[in-house]
């Protein structure tokens, strides 16, 4: 499925943002920067490739456009966005000992973790530098101050989601509410935020405003879930990384939840027991042996339906909007994209 439109009519300007908010300085620390964004190799010579889609700033821009905005001015709050996301991830890489990231060595596997957190953290900064170019491109002071507030309360949820996925890994006893409540916090919020800030930029009816935050945070939530399927069930080609990625990492997903919830007898038993082995990596033979469990009882059906459902409720939302068809049809070819 091709991307949809708004990714390839935002693109130039949006990336032009970006590396206006990142810079040209020559310190290394800047090119380690530079290469987690996928425009550098890690010698620091450019290559053609970017990285990711821009899926959140993409969003911002829409939603700027589809109350009446001038999509133009959202850009630097698009760009703090895509910024703040990405320092999240090389933080997230780090914690999680992923080696790849978009089909490249991760930062901390090239550069050491010490300097991975320090570019996460000089990133988080540069975000809230980025920010304040709304000033520039004629946004009033309130709305300025309004989108930090919401991009910073943005990151310390995303800390929170974050805290509690890594506790996860600790417990044996997590209950789907706990779950939802750190998806909530770790991806679900960044796209209320997206959604929310590119409106307040381009509208003052708080209806529409507080519509498309719910919106995306619906849309968030059906997206982490797909994320979970991909985890599992994902491919290399698709994802970057290599197969079973979140069984490996003993990440307590929904599909691994739903066999813990599902599962009876021996098998029950030893899905608990493998989850329970301590920090020892999974076997090959662990690995399958999971996986057909999760296959036996049905994990992938029931993770695809929680997914359906806040898919649903984002359209659902979606069409109590005022807001003009084209837009309103591009916001739902974005949705279907990246659930695809």
């Amino acid at each position: 499925m091709a991307p949809p439109d708004p990714f390839y009519r935002y693109r130039v300007e949006l990336e032009a943002e970006l590396l206006s908010a990142i810079g040209h300085d020559p310190l290394h620390f800047y090119t380690i920067m530079r290469y987690h964004m996928g425009w550098v190799d890690e010698h620091g010579r450019p290559r053609e490739a970017s990285g990711g889609k821009h899926l959140r700033p993409t969003l911002c821009l829409l939603a700027c456009e589809a109350v009446g905005g001038d999509w133009h001015k959202a850009l630097p709050g698009a760009a703090a966005l895509e910024v703040v996301h990405n320092f999240t991830l090389i933080h997230d890489d780090v914690q999680d000992k992923s080696s790849q990231r978009r089909h490249r060595p991760t930062v901390w596997t090239l550069w050491g973790t010490a300097q991975a957190i320090n570019a996460g953290d000089g990133m988080w900064a540069l975000a809230q530098l980025a920010l304040l170019r709304l000033r520039d491109k004629g946004v009033p002071s309130d709305k300025m101050i309004r989108a930090s507030r919401i991009l910073a309360e943005a990151c310390l949820k995303l800390c929170e989601g974050q805290y509690l996925d890594i506790s996860f890994e600790s417990r044996p006893d997590i209950e789907e509410e706990e779950y939802l409540r750190m998806i909530d916090a770790k991806t679900a919020q960044l796209f209320d935020s997206s959604v929310s800030l590119g409106a307040i930029v381009g509208t003052d009816d708080e209806q529409l405003v507080s519509q498309l935050g719910i919106f995306g945070r619906q849309l968030g939530l059906a997206f982490q879930i797909h994320d979970d399927l991909l985890g599992i069930w994902g491919t290399q080609k698709a994802t970057g990384k290599s197969a079973y990625t979140d069984i490996r990492e003993k990440k307590k997903t929904l599909p691994i939840l739903c066999a813990l919830k599902q599962a009876t007898g021996e098998k029950r038993e030893r899905l608990a027991s493998l989850y329970q082995k301590g920090s020892a990596p999974f076997t090959a033979e662990e690995v399958a042996e999971i996986v057909c469990i999760l296959d036996n009882v049905g994990a992938r059906d029931y993770t695809e339906e929680f997914k359906r459902r806040y898919y649903s409720q984002a359209l659902e939302e979606l069409d109590k909007m005022d807001i003009p068809s084209p837009q309103a049809k591009e916001l739902r070819e974005i949705a279907a994209y990246i659930l695809t």
